[in-house]
């Protein structure tokens, strides 16, 4: 999904004689991915200082509360409404379930048992999903030979990185398979919208901002039931959950809109590869998190067979 963000924005020049209007130029895209790669790759550090203070549920309705304000007052700023009719808004519900609600509150409870860097590295396993489904879902999307190669592969990197001829020592699998079905989850989220939302003529700023906010309702609906109201607010993980909401959130939503528009999906979706390198660095020198060499080695093929996967037949 994309979304036209205009590339200039007229400025005029204050002067006492009439002058030409210049064109405010806009940050250079590649910063604005190095930008996003880092929001996106922190967000796993920042679920797990959220936890340490505030119930897995309760980071997740938070970073949906903050995530939601800043889309909200981008389509203020844009003049720009939400979209209307019944069966259009069921069927985001059920995308902000699959592709927000879901996933966010599955890594939040896996960060209570696993580090952020192996959270980190297991939502790079979404492209692997997402290749996986597309054999079965998606009849127009043919595998190549190559991208067959990349799913094994792919996955032979997440056995390494899981140490899996230790028996899978000292790995909490809960936590572990939690993290990995919130990364299958991408992938069926985005089939689902493909088939019921692809086309429908809207703004995708304010499809997204519909969609979070259904997820804010499905998560304030849940979060009572399961949890009860904090005693008292801890400040440095509410910030970690504020910057979680607005920043890798909301934030990162209009960037990722930004760059799709402007260098295409196939460039911008690269962001994906630099997620898992940023949150192990951001877990292992901020949060002390301990590195065995299957780590970063399984990390890197599972990268390597995440890529394969996404490459196209010539024409396609």
């Amino acid at each position: 999904m994309s979304t036209v963000i205009p590339s200039r924005i007229q400025s005029p020049v204050p002067s006492a004689t009439p002058s030409p209007v210049r064109p405010r130029a806009r940050l250079d895209w590649r910063l604005r991915f190095g930008a996003l790669s880092l929001i996106w790759g922190f967000s796993f550090l920042l679920i797990k200082v959220g936890t340490q203070g505030y119930a897995p549920f309760q980071v997740t309705l938070g970073r949906l509360l903050f995530g939601t304000a800043v889309l909200v007052a981008a389509m203020a700023v844009k003049r720009e409404r939400l979209p209307r009719g019944a069966r259009l808004w069921g069927h985001m519900a059920v995308a902000a379930f699959l592709l927000n609600a879901l996933p966010f509150s599955l890594f939040a409870y896996a960060e209570l048992t696993i580090p952020s860097t192996l959270a980190g590295i297991c939502n790079a396993t979404s492209p692997l999903w997402g290749m996986l489904l597309s054999l079965v879902a998606l009849s127009e999307d043919r595998p190549t030979r190559v991208r067959v190669a990349g799913l094994g592969l792919g996955f032979l990197g997440v056995l390494t990185v899981l140490g899996a001829w230790q028996g899978f020592h000292g790995l909490d699998a809960t936590g572990t398979a939690m993290a990995l079905l919130a990364s299958l989850s991408y992938p069926v989220g985005w089939i689902y919208v493909r088939r019921t939302l692809a086309g429908t003529g809207r703004s995708h700023l304010s499809m997204t901002a519909g969609q979070l906010l259904l997820a804010t309702v499905q998560l304030a609906v849940v979060t009572p039931l399961f949890t009860s109201a904090p005693a008292h607010f801890p400040v440095v993980p509410l910030l970690a959950v504020a910057a979680l909401g607005a920043l890798g959130t909301g934030l990162a939503v209009l960037m990722q809109y930004g760059l799709v528009a402007e260098v295409g999906p196939t460039t911008a979706q690269m962001v994906t590869y630099f997620i898992p390198v940023i949150a192990t660095a951001a877990g292992v020198a901020i949060l002390g998190e301990s590195l065995r060499w299957n780590t970063p080695v399984g990390a890197v093929i599972v990268l390597a067979g995440a890529a394969l996967t996404q490459v196209r037949r010539k024409g396609a």
